[in-house]
């Protein structure tokens, strides 16, 4: 939960529908001789769920940590609603930040904490937060202290869905759920985001488990943007062929590779190419599967590509 700045009903902030939510223009962020973060530029449109994707330690959090003001960019431009986000109470009112090490004040009960998240974010809804209580099986009179690490991931979902702030963003606070509970958050806030539409920024490296839910795809590799894009016109860029090592490899030449596997006399790559239904037919006697590249097929072959680009 973003508690940089303490905020009331009086500061929330009405924008027009079409402005943007926030945007990076040529951010760096260095910590001494560290470069976290290299010239990332990126826009967050209203009313849309982008997934914020890439391996652990890719720049992600530092990011979501410059965009919700608890960070400062070494240089570059910064603005979430119009404005720079920092220490400003009126940007940040509209705002709910959840992350996986979220801390507590641990001597507070369940419903303390919500209480207060109640105080501090203006768009606050006790009736869902209730019913996610009883969804999540949360203990409501627990001390902080004594739940488990699924409990707190519980408690940190539950915040940034009750928020319902213009702008939510989640950086990987549902890790410590066990699959059916992940499954339930992904189902809640799909729901509710039909109902209450609202920018959200999911932060993960579970990327099949989100892949359905995101509109925007950005990938972060080594503090750099390599992917920035619409969800269905990426899961459109590329296929996965595979099949005989010859059959495959004169498939290879229609498009460029962006990823192969070769087993013995098998070989499976993903192409990025214009398959037509015809070529499909042709394919499948040849006995040549072709099928859709996942999204986590993709970015993982983005993320490999650029690093033997840059070797």
């Amino acid at each position: 939960m973003n508690s940089s700045t303490t905020t009331t009903k009086s500061h929330v902030r009405r924008f027009d529908e079409t402005e943007l939510v926030a945007s990076m223009r040529a951010v760096n962020r260095s910590y001494g001789d560290v470069d976290a973060l290299s010239d990332v530029s990126f826009e967050i449109g209203q009313n849309k769920i982008y997934g914020l994707l890439g391996r652990n330690g890719a720049g992600k959090t530092t990011i979501m940590q410059i965009l919700t003001g608890q960070d400062l960019h070494t240089s570059g431009d910064v603005e979430v609603f119009g404005a720079a986000p920092f220490e400003n109470a009126d940007v940040l009112a509209n705002v709910c930040f959840v992350k996986e090490s979220q801390t507590y004040p641990e001597d507070l009960k369940v419903k303390h904490v919500l209480v207060a998240a109640g105080h501090l974010l203006p768009n606050w809804d006790h009736a869902f937060a209730e019913t996610l209580l009883d969804d999540f099986q949360l203990p409501l009179c627990r001390k902080v202290k004594k739940l488990s690490r699924g409990m707190r991931s519980a408690l940190g979902v539950i915040i940034g869905l009750a928020s319902r702030a213009p702008l939510t963003l989640f950086d990987e606070p549902y890790l410590g759920l066990d699959a059916v509970a992940r499954q339930l958050f992904y189902d809640r806030l799909l729901a509710d985001y039909a109902e209450h539409p609202r920018t959200v920024m999911l932060s993960t490296h579970l990327i099949d488990e989100v892949a359905n839910l995101l509109e925007h795809v950005i990938v972060v590799d080594s503090g750099r943007i390599v992917v920035d894009e619409d969800a269905d016109a990426l899961r459109g860029r590329a296929v996965v062929v595979s099949g005989p090592f010859d059959a495959v490899d004169a498939v290879a030449a229609s498009g460029r590779v962006l990823r192969r596997e070769t087993l013995g006399s098998h070989s499976r790559i993903m192409l990025q190419a214009d398959v037509t239904e015809t070529e499909r037919i042709r394919l499948r006697e040849a006995g040549v599967q072709v099928e859709p590249a996942s999204l986590q097929e993709l970015v993982i072959a983005t993320s490999t590509q650029r690093k033997e680009i840059t070797a």
